[in-house]
């Protein structure tokens, strides 16, 4: 897409608003709109905006931010209100007064990774998420309601399936926006489900997901329902994951994690980036599993992973080999939250596989587990020397903060930020009296 492509969809879809995104440190969308007239000033990098309203931004006397749109992620907005013309967005990488990339723009961030992987002889990690959601009631205020859209359960239909219609509207919409639908179904929780889509280049995904979430949200509410991405949202239910599907490319070599003559058709390569992240879990977690709330997630019983290994088939691990071979051959990691930063998330899992691939020696290579290690005891756990992720996001923010590579990675801006957020974050869940404390200990 050029500039000549982008002037001729505005005018032929009658476009009169511009939308400037970008994603802040939390993982939260924001932007900037403009009236179309202001097109070229866009296009010119003129927007700017005041950086120091931003989570992990800077101080005010830093505030002067500007918006540099790229334009291969210009898109109609098909489910906007168009009464008074459309609306259009760019994605934008955030840049300085000085004309240079600012450094906790989490896109950048994740450029940066990818800048790495090239030097290293690798052009491109495609990535493919599967991300989860439950669909809640709104009552007559437009509130949401701990009511749930069915009490279905995996792969249902209608009638159980409550929010298949919902669930649809949303595949097509997505479709009509350019998205390529895998697939979509009811998930294993009352009211959960799962849509899919396919895979493309780490940058381009994360920009899909953030995009995918907008379009969902939107599509639930106009429908009566609120879309929520919350790990744990209900007790005694399965949690929403994010499965991230990952694998690394060259043009001549092809998929870099096949080998048909290697043990299981895996690539010592792919080995080596399976141990990269193995090693580095737990600090990792804090970037794949960053508030509170995901911990709940993370139990034995519910199909979410709580120990840092990996298998060809057993869901009990962090990593799952899903069967397929030759050019879809990945690496599913299983404890990815919806709530992530994709951004950050991505930039820490290509840093910690590149580092494996880097420096793992062939006998240092992690084995895989074949045993459903949820059947196994603490004792026999410890005895294969099997690490578990952290428990609660106040050791994962201990991991994280001991991390050589991540620091590397958020850099000098964004990495002690990231930590004081996540700090406070604790200290609110950590003073606040349950209900479940008031229900068990106000009588005593």
């Amino acid at each position: 897409m050029d500039t000549n492509d982008i002037k001729r969809i505005i005018k032929e879809s009658n476009i009169s608003y511009l939308r400037l995104q970008f994603t802040d440190m939390l993982g939260d969308i924001k932007a900037i709109e403009v009236p179309v007239s202001k097109l070229e000033d866009a296009l010119s990098n003129k927007i700017m905006f005041d950086g120091s309203s931003i989570e992990g931004f800077v101080r005010i006397k830093e505030a002067d931010m500007y918006l540099r749109p790229d334009i291969n992620t210009f898109l109609v907005l098909p489910f906007e209100d168009n009464s008074n013309g459309g609306v259009a967005r760019f994605i934008c990488d955030c840049y300085t007064p000085e004309g240079k990339p600012f450094s906790g723009d989490p896109r950048y961030i994740l450029k940066k990774q990818v800048e790495k992987m090239n030097k290293m002889g690798i052009e491109t990690m495609f990535v493919g998420f599967e991300p989860e959601f439950y669909l809640f009631k709104l009552d007559k205020d437009g509130k949401p309601s701990t009511i749930l859209s069915d009490s279905a359960s995996y792969f249902d239909l209608s009638p159980f399936d409550g929010g298949e219609n919902v669930r649809r509207e949303i595949a097509l919409m997505l479709e009509k926006m350019g998205f390529n639908v895998q697939a979509s179904h009811h998930e294993v929780g009352p009211g959960q489900n799962e849509i899919t889509f396919k895979y493309v280049d780490v940058i381009s995904a994360c920009d899909f997901v953030q995009t995918f979430k907008q379009v969902v949200k939107m599509v639930a509410r106009k429908n009566g329902y609120l879309a929520s991405f919350m790990p744990k949202p209900l007790n005694r239910q399965a949690g929403n994951g994010m499965h991230t599907n990952c694998s690394l490319y060259s043009k001549d070599k092809g998929n870099l994690f096949y080998d048909p003559n290697c043990e299981m058709e895996l690539s010592i390569l792919c080995k080596k980036w399976i141990t990269g992240i193995l090693s580095h879990a737990r600090e990792l977690s804090l970037l794949t599993n960053p508030i509170v709330n995901s911990y709940k997630r993370l139990v034995s019983g519910y199909e979410a992973p709580i120990y840092a290994c990996w298998s060809d088939a057993n869901r009990s691990s962090l990593i799952r080999i899903p069967a397929i071979r030759g050019l879809a051959t990945r690496t599913e990691l299983r404890n990815v939250d919806p709530c992530a930063n994709p951004y950050l998330a991505l930039a820490g899992i290509l840093a910690c596989g590149l580092d494996g691939i880097e420096k793992t020696k062939d006998s240092d290579i992690i084995s895989p587990v074949s045993d459903n290690l949820f059947d196994l005891s603490e004792e026999e756990i410890e005895a294969r020397n099997i690490v578990c992720l952290p428990a609660t996001l106040h050791s994962a923010i201990k991991d994280f903060r001991n991390s050589a590579i991540l620091k590397e990675v958020l850099g000098d801006h964004l990495f002690p930020k990231y930590i004081e957020a996540k700090e406070r974050e604790w200290k609110e869940y950590h003073t606040t009296v349950s209900e479940y404390e008031i229900k068990k200990y106000l009588g005593r």
